[in-house]
């Protein structure tokens, strides 16, 4: 399968790239790396991927960024930062893309454990985490052709514990390359409407 790889570089975006890199042609795009760059907030600038990359069969998503602070101190400004990236990048990847994808192509976004066990600075993220499996769920009883879509919900990674660790006191952390699996398991699995969650 051709599959476009978004946040290719990050820590989950690599351990998905080694998963599949053997058995698929991936396209590795970063906002500011890869071979292909996107700003997923800039509907031009998907666009302009989606032009480049041309037809696919797959698309995952690792990327979009979310605000993490005290809820007390966070205006429209600081939710708007995940809306307007984690949220609406990753819809907009398939508002845009599905132009693109192959009959049967699957989209898989990310999301993330805070959408169901909160956790104090993360009422942002878990706000969007759960906008995006919300999306996820209703996508998928319409959209055509055979098209796809999963969202893959981690817990804290093993490799992230350096800088968030105390903010995740009993979570268990999991190995970036144990969440690569569950990105396998939907694009190269048959299931759609989805939330594969990673504990």
């Amino acid at each position: 399968m051709k599959i476009i790889l978004i946040g290719a570089s990050g820590t989950i975006g690599r351990a998905i790239d080694n998963e599949l890199k053997d058995r698929h042609q991936i396209v590795r795009v970063g906002r500011n790396s890869g071979e292909l760059q996107v700003d997923i907030t800039d509907l031009a600038s998907i666009r302009r991927l989606f032009e480049q990359t041309g037809r696919f069969d797959a698309l995952i998503s690792a990327a979009g960024n979310g605000h993490f602070g005290p809820l007390e101190e966070l205006t429209a400004k600081e939710f708007a930062v995940g809306l307007d990236d984690k949220l609406m990048g990753q819809v907009n990847l398939v508002l845009i893309g599905r132009e693109f994808a192959n009959d049967g192509a699957s989209f898989t976004l990310t999301s993330g454990v805070l959408s169901e066990d909160p956790i104090r600075f993360g009422s942002a993220l878990s706000m969007v985490n759960a906008a995006v499996d919300g999306f996820v769920r209703g996508a998928a009883i319409e959209l055509p052709r055979g098209l796809r879509i999963n969202s893959v919900s981690p817990t804290i990674l093993e490799e992230s514990l350096p800088g968030y660790g105390p903010y995740f006191r009993g979570f268990k952390a999991v190995p970036a390359a144990t969440v690569a699996l569950a990105y396998a398991k939907s694009a190269e699995g048959r299931q759609t409407g989805q939330v594969y969650r990673v504990l």
